[in-house]
């Protein structure tokens, strides 16, 4: 199947659908036009299990060869950790660029989930980046070594973080101070 037939975004969503069932949470479909040809561009959004998130960057790798990974975000959600991975596939094809953003929540309780370096060997980076700023565990990472925070930055304070494993007790209010 990999790489033979261009999907539609209707065909990609099925396909997670029909494959992961009740674990695909969530799906929406963005179209938008730009440029002053007003080509389309999609965005498929996909809010997965955590127990189905490494077959589905798998079942993804199925549709196209080589999906391209941009970036993993973050988010700190109160009582979760989202963490979304930015993929495009058919990047090769003139204006036929296709975005499929794929969204997991991790319980702030235990923040882990498998790598996908196995997969798609340059989310070393991204995936580093949300161990250091966001305190997930990456489970599998072939490098955990810090690369954003320098050695010395606080074990267990993460950057991104909103409650109190956050930066805060190490800002200081500058305008608090007494002369």
């Amino acid at each position: 199947m990999a790489d033979k037939k261009r999907f539609t975004p209707e065909e990609i969503v099925k396909s997670f659908k029909d494959e992961f069932k009740a674990k695909i949470k969530n799906t929406r479909i963005e179209r938008r036009t730009k440029g002053p040809s007003k080509h389309e561009f999609v965005h498929i959004w996909m809010k997965v299990d955590k127990s189905i998130f490494k077959d589905s960057v798998k079942h993804l790798a199925t549709l196209q060869k080589y999906p391209h990974l941009a970036v993993a975000s973050g988010n700190d959600l109160g009582k979760t950790i989202e963490l979304i991975y930015h993929f495009s596939i058919y990047y090769g094809v003139p204006l036929g660029e296709i975005s499929i953003n794929i969204s997991v929540e991790l319980p702030k309780s235990k923040p882990e989930i498998e790598t996908i370096c196995d997969i798609i060997p340059g989310a070393l980076i991204t995936e580093r980046e949300k161990q250091e700023m966001l305190g997930v565990t990456i489970k599998g990472i072939p490098d955990s070594r810090r690369v954003f925070l320098t050695d010395d930055f606080p074990e267990g304070v993460y950057p991104w973080r909103k409650d109190e494993t956050g930066p805060q007790k190490l800002i200081r209010n500058l305008h608090e101070v007494k002369k």
